[in-house]
């Protein structure tokens, strides 16, 4: 019989939840075959069978927590497909049982005084008074249990009947027990509860441990989307044509947003104890919602890739994260996150850091709004909001001020864009 173990996944992976088995006892597996799906805090990936053979028996069911190295399964590799189960060990419990249950009344009353006499024999050796004797059997405590107050160590009533009280919970369990009642509250009206998927666990512990490890601040810009929108239109029938990929917003945000980073590379960097790590590279996450919560694929390069290379990359990637097809490569690692609330409608938000990355920037609806033009007339403009988070520890306010000015300018003249693209 082999057992069938939770691999070693990424080494920023080392627990899971199983998600859905493939396979049921008496199914015949090769090896490398899917036996179950396993939802991790970034990906879903499929466990495969080390083995090849027959399930025996599965000892996780889904929605269970499992981590790297727990048996999760039984594989016979001798055993044929469709067999009985073993239940051997079963049978011999059920026999057990219907022994223990047919056994004579008088013998089972026997064991019930031999119970009762060792608590007895084990208090004659301890100094007591008859009537704490006689409490002490009707509470069914052993005296050798009780401490006495008496000076000479004679256990009294008084004695047991404090002993037989409810011990007091340590101040930490009981702080442990009262957060746990709180966080189980219950509710006169109907409600539903849902247990969190681990994604949204990880996703929730994520943006507090942002909240809690970082110097967070967000500074907040407009701009004015006139000159992208036009180009756009003048563009994204030949740019499909060509590049079988249509003209989105993405690209030109993407562009705008290395252009900065190449400016302020403070903002394209990560914190590592003491030390500041200025990454040369620009690998711009993608922030992308799915029905199991917020996913971030990174576009690699993108400095070095062309309009249509981003948004080709970005479709992709957005299908796959919405097919729970990315895989790890296609989530780590990224130096700088965009993330557009404004396809939901968001006006304006306070995006929350990606750590360890110490900038995000937060796109937000176009809205068309009255603008006071330079020549003081007044127009009706496509307008955003942009907002940067930042982290405050080694990004100062000016930079990141000046950082969110930069992108604007290169939104509001996007020429400059193609022409480095």
């Amino acid at each position: 019989m082999k057992e069938l173990k939770v691999p070693e996944l990424a080494e920023s992976i080392t627990e899971g939840t199983i998600s859905e088995w493939l396979v049921n006892p008496g199914d015949h597996v090769e090896k490398g075959d899917p036996v179950l799906e396993l939802e991790t805090d970034k990906v879903n990936v499929e466990v495969n069978a080390e083995y090849s053979g027959v399930v025996k028996e599965l000892l996780k069911e889904a929605g269970d927590d499992v981590e790297v190295g727990d048996i999760i399964a039984t594989v016979d590799e001798n055993g044929e497909a469709g067999g009985e189960a073993d239940t051997s060990a079963a049978e011999e419990t059920k026999a057990e049982a219907a022994a223990v249950a047919e056994a004579p009344a008088e013998e089972k009353k026997e064991e019930t005084k031999v119970e009762a006499a060792e608590p007895a024999a084990a208090n004659k050796n301890t100094l007591a008074t008859p009537a704490a004797r006689k409490r002490a059997r009707e509470l069914g405590i052993s005296l050798d249990e009780i401490s006495a107050r008496d000076p000479f160590g004679r256990v009294r009533p008084e004695d047991v009947e404090e002993a037989a009280k409810p011990k007091a919970k340590p101040a930490k369990q009981a702080k442990d027990d009262k957060s746990k009642q709180s966080a189980k509250t219950e509710f006169e009206k109907p409600v539903e509860r849902v247990k969190m998927t681990r994604r949204r666990q990880t996703i929730a512990n994520r943006l507090v441990e942002a909240q809690h490890t970082s110097a967070m601040l967000t500074t907040f810009n407009e701009v004015d989307m006139t000159a992208v929108m036009q180009l756009r239109s003048e563009r994204k029938d030949k740019f499909l044509e060509k590049h079988d990929v249509k003209l989105g917003f993405m690209s030109f945000f993407t562009k705008a947003v290395v252009g900065a980073l190449k400016e302020f590379p403070y903002i394209n960097a990560e914190i590592q104890d003491n030390e500041i790590v200025l990454k040369k590279f620009y690998d711009v996450g993608i922030a992308v919602s799915t029905d199991d919560g917020l996913v971030v694929p990174v576009v690699r390069d993108a400095d070095r890739l062309d309009f249509a290379g981003i948004e080709s990359e970005i479709s992709r990637l957005g299908k796959k994260a919405r097919n729970k097809e990315l895989s790890l490569d296609e989530l780590n690692g990224g130096s700088f996150t965009i993330t557009n609330g404004g396809i939901f409608g968001s006006l304006v938000s306070t995006p929350i850091l990606n750590t360890p990355q110490v900038g995000i920037l937060g796109m937000h609806t176009i809205q068309k709004r009255p603008i006071a033009m330079p020549d003081d007339t007044i127009q009706i403009r496509p307008m955003m909001y942009l907002a940067l988070s930042y982290d405050h520890r080694i990004v100062d306010g000016k930079d990141a001020v000046q950082f969110l000015v930069r992108i604007k300018q290169l939104l509001e003249d996007p020429y400059d864009l193609l022409l480095e693209g």
